[in-house]
């Protein structure tokens, strides 16, 4: 045997082994796999602590969740197959608008480039139309639930960038990482020997101080260092590209400029933020997803979409169902608060008149023109568009138009150009500007317009209505208030028949209507008249057969009202009217005489000269007696003087043969007499008195009045 002979028991050398493990190893070579497993667990926990974080993985998942569902709805194919079919015109409207809309944006978006989303690959969609067209009830209510879905993910996510920082940082922190461990590993692999020199001061046990140790796990650990190394290169490389990824382009916003080229929809938003993030991942799988996404952003989508579940809810059938008889005896259809205007309603073809109220979004498409009946359209707080076809069909058609506006925007432009349009009712609030700009040179084009109805708070006649005084029969300003000044204009509607004026805070009668030679009707309501002595130049109003002076706070009627001999209807109800002159029964045609709700004491006898007198009303006055002159009106139909302070009703109330309604609540009667059963026409449904005071009649007198 050959070699140093030591004498060392096999105790000594495990023990000398370890104490030059502990004092002579490097810590590198000692602790090598423990570092490995930490800077591991450390990649792992950052590449993942976003799918844990609940701020982040909640977003997540529940983008993936939406993204999954808008992949595979049905209303996703058929949304991007009908694009390609769409009628050129609304292509082209929407391409003006949204050129429109991008010339105002720069003022408001500055210097910010936003970044396109990737050019997907073209789906080529061979649908048949029957099958497109067969969406059924539970596949639009998904849908639509998916709509609503993804506007509330997308406000949300919008409004923050978790998502992006955390991506950013946990990237950063990566990097920096493995340009650690490149560096210390690249340092420290050349400690990892085999041999380990070791001096331990243990010689009075051993005889030895100086020992030369092997580390059997060196080879081993030295090539799993160069490999790990290489490892972390790669990883380290990847972490690096997607730092390069994040900061070459903005990745908190996002275009879908090319799925708008591609699909056709133009109306698809930009988005940004986390939202915008996400949609970049994505794209990095397949950017097929964001297309087929993109549909759920689109408004013109989901209207679509309501408009195919309006028709599917609406059906023609149940729309016949509501249809009524209106006030005008044409065959009218009413429909409120709904989505959209649903397609069936062009199937109606016996349909006259159609009232849309509070709906949003309308559109009157080209098919309306089957509608051959219609000639009435009522539009209340509704926003209007229509097809140009529509508009021609309209423009031959329509005799009626009801606009009821709360914003100026919801009048229709279009209206303007309805040349056979006959009437026009505006009801909306408008400001003294704004009713210049909207009716200046605007009504010119309606040449067969006869009446026109507007409620407002006009100061004066807008010009527009000057243009066509030629035509116009009729004309109602209802104001709420506002006070209206400048009534010249009047002077030129030569062939106005019918005058309302109501609530306009007139003193006097406006004496340019002393010019309207051809005026039959005169209401002017709710005013602010205190005297009307300019009443007598009605007598060169020679047509003029009814004047309606009532709610106002006249005080007395001039004695030359007599020279108005054309009155057949007389309204003088709402006063203060004290005093009844003779002379207003002068004008013998009266027909229609209504002096309720005044302070008259007394009635001339007079009143018997009106022997063409339907229908005379005192109630809510001071009467305390009832001349018997009047029952000589044996014409009368009509008879109201109820509230009074009578005491007696005269037994000549039997001659009213024809009287059919009489009120004589409210009095201080004790009896009725008999006399009352001569009047023939008289039931107990057209008695208005007091059930108690109905009971002094004689029975037969009751059975007569109760018989049908």
């Amino acid at each position: 045997m050959k070699g140093l002979k030591t004498d060392l028991d096999l105790q000594q050398y495990s023990f000398i082994n370890q104490i030059c493990y502990e004092r002579a190893l490097h810590w590198y070579a000692k602790y090598f796999p423990y570092l490995v497993l930490i800077h591991t667990l450390i990649f792992m926990l950052c590449s993942n602590f976003w799918f844990k974080f609940p701020g982040s993985s909640s977003k997540i998942e529940h983008f993936i969740s939406i993204l999954g569902k808008c992949f595979d709805s049905p209303w996703t194919t058929r949304a991007l197959s009908e694009v390609s079919g769409e009628d050129s015109e609304e292509k082209d409207n929407r391409k003006n608008n949204i050129s429109r809309s991008n010339t105002i944006q720069p003022s408001t978006e500055g210097t910010l480039v936003k970044t396109q989303s990737l050019k997907s690959i073209p789906e080529k969609f061979v649908v048949d139309k029957g099958t497109a067209g067969a969406l059924d009830k539970k596949e639009g209510e998904q849908a639509k639930a998916l709509f609503e879905k993804v506007k509330k993910f997308r406000l949300h996510v919008e409004e923050g960038d978790l998502l992006y920082a955390m991506y950013v940082r946990q990237t950063v922190l990566k990097v920096i990482k493995f340009l650690i461990i490149i560096v210390y590993n690249s340092a420290l692999v050349s400690e990892v020997q085999f041999t380990v020199d070791c001096n331990v001061d243990i010689q009075d046990m051993t005889g030895y101080k100086h020992f030369s140790c092997n580390h059997t796990m060196a080879h081993l650990f030295s090539k799993l260092s160069f490999c790990y190394l290489c490892f972390v290169s790669i990883y380290g490389l990847t972490c690096l590209y997607t730092l390069y990824w994040l900061f070459y382009r903005s990745l908190k916003e996002y275009s879908f400029e090319y799925v708008r080229q591609e699909t056709g929809i133009d109306d698809i938003p930009d988005v940004k933020n986390d939202f915008a993030f996400m949609l970049h991942m994505i794209d990095q799988y397949d950017p097929l997803y964001s297309k087929r996404f993109a549909v759920f952003l689109s408004e013109v989508s989901e209207n679509k979409l309501k408009q195919l579940n309006l028709n599917n809810e609406w059906t023609a059938d149940k729309l016949r169902q509501r249809l009524q008889t209106n006030a005008n005896n044409r065959l009218e259809l009413q429909l409120f608060m709904l989505s959209g205007l649903p397609d069936t309603v062009f199937e109606i073809t016996e349909l006259q008149s159609l009232k849309l109220e509070i709906i949003n979004n309308v559109m009157i498409p080209a098919t309306i023109a089957q509608l051959d009946n219609l000639q009435e359209l009522s539009l209340y707080q509704c926003s209007v568009k229509i097809h140009s076809a529509a508009l021609a069909f309209l423009k031959e058609n329509l005799k009626i138009l009801s606009v009821k506006f709360d914003d100026i925007r919801e009048l229709p432009p279009w209206m303007y150009g309805l040349r056979n349009l006959e009437e026009l009712y505006l009801i909306g609030s408008l400001s003294h500007d704004i009713s210049k700009n909207i009716t200046l040179e605007s009504f010119r084009e309606l040449k067969s317009l006869k009446i026109l109805y507007i409620k407002s708070n006009v100061s004066k006649i807008p010009q527009s209505v000057v243009d066509v005084s030629s035509h116009l029969q009729k004309m109602c300003i209802h104001n709420d208030g506002t006070k209206l000044v400048m009534l010249n204009n009047l002077k030129k509607m030569v062939n106005l028949t019918e005058l309302e004026l109501v609530h306009c805070d007139l003193e006097r009668i406006p004496h340019a209507v002393f010019s309207l030679l051809s005026l039959q009707e005169l209401d002017l309501k709710e005013n602010n008249l205190k005297s009307v002595e300019e009443i007598v130049s009605f007598q060169y109003l020679r047509k003029l057969t009814i004047l309606k002076l009532w709610y106002n706070s006249i005080t007395y009627i001039p004695e030359h009202i007599k020279k108005l001999t054309s009155l057949e209807r007389l309204f003088f109800s709402h006063n203060k009217i004290e005093v009844l002159p003779s002379h207003l029964f002068l004008c013998n045609k009266i027909r229609f005489l209504d002096l309720s709700y005044n302070d008259i004491r007394f009635i001339p006898p007079e009143i018997g000269v009106l022997q063409s007198l339907q229908y005379f009303s005192i109630t809510c006055n001071k009467v305390e007696s009832v001349p018997d002159e009047l029952y000589f009106c044996k014409k009368l139909k009509t008879l109201k003087i109820g509230k009074n302070n009578l005491s007696v009703l005269s037994p000549k109330i039997g001659n009213l043969v024809f009287l059919s309604y009489l009120d004589i609540k409210g009095n201080h009667f004790e009896i009725l007499p008999p006399e009352l059963g001569e009047c023939r026409a008289l039931k107990r449904i057209g008695l208005v008195v007091e059930d108690t005071l109905f009971e002094t009649l004689p029975s037969d007198v009751r059975e007569q009045m109760k018989a049908e």
